[in-house]
């Protein structure tokens, strides 16, 4: 159902049992699959690719201009994936030339005024509360909760089943199943409970508790950590995770473990 109010150009391909709410504006060059809910007020922008089963709350706005000065008008996208929930107000950017586009992944909650901006890429089942704003080239992975407010500093990576408090500002790296809080953003134990939801088994947490102690508690230097967890701990799906994680990281880990009366 599209409501006449609604303004939709007539090249935007749209799938079935889409419904379009009142001053919502589609424009040229956008794909919206199916059984998509677009509330009043939304704004989808050329470059658009939208998979099935989303939905957007009013005054969202979906792959507009990248706010980067070096954007020229090249033609970029923004991939959007199914069964997303977009509230009010977020806005995605689409791509620049540097990775031509900006994708947000599967069953993820942008919750409302959240901001992801040009090149970044948002896996699947995160959930970004209120107020997260990314800037650009940004990579989260998958099961990543981000607390409301927090703000997230260009080309950081934060990795898979990580999650992070409100109000953090995040300009190092943060590896893959932790819980970080403090300023500056530290490591603050494992998301055991997000792990244990997940059905991770208590061996497979134990082991990963070992590798931050090595990397976050003990005191090591990062390459020191990597040794020692090369040398002591089996090679398993987890450590090779968060030895790639670590490994390939541009910007540094966040801090190691901070005290409360260190805090």
């Amino acid at each position: 159902m599209h409501s006449p109010l609604a303004v939709i150009s007539k090249q935007a391909k749209i799938g079935n049992h889409v419904t379009i709410g009142p001053f919502c504006v589609i424009h040229d060059d956008v794909v919206i699959g199916d059984n998509c809910n677009l509330h009043s007020h939304v704004v989808i922008y050329d470059g658009a690719r939208i998979g099935n089963n989303n939905e957007f709350y009013p005054g969202a706005v979906v792959s507009a201009v990248p706010q980067d000065l070096k954007y020229k008008g090249e033609t970029t996208y923004t991939f959007i994936g199914d069964n997303n929930t977009i509230r009010e107000f977020v806005t995605i950017n689409k791509g620049t030339v540097a990775l031509g586009k900006t994708v947000i992944g599967d069953r993820n909650l942008l919750m409302a005024y959240v901001h992801v901006a040009h090149d970044c890429v948002v896996g699947s089942d995160c959930i970004l509360a209120n107020g997260v704003t990314l800037a650009g080239h940004i990579t989260i992975d998958d099961f990543a909760i981000i607390g409301g407010l927090s703000a997230v500093h260009q080309f950081v990576h934060i990795g898979s089943h990580v999650m992070i408090s409100g109000g953090s500002l995040v300009r190092k790296d943060v590896p893959p199943f932790t819980k970080s809080a403090h300023e500056p953003l530290a490591y603050v134990g494992l998301n055991v409970v997000g792990l244990r939801r997940r059905n991770f088994t208590n061996e497979q947490i134990n082991n990963v508790q070992e590798i931050y102690r090595h990397l976050f508690v003990n005191g090591h230097t990062t390459a020191k950590a990597v040794k020692l967890i090369e040398e002591q701990i089996a090679q398993g799906e987890e450590r090779d995770l968060i030895l790639d994680f670590v490994k390939s990281s541009q910007r540094g880990l966040m801090k190691g473990y901070v005290s409360d009366s260190e805090a």
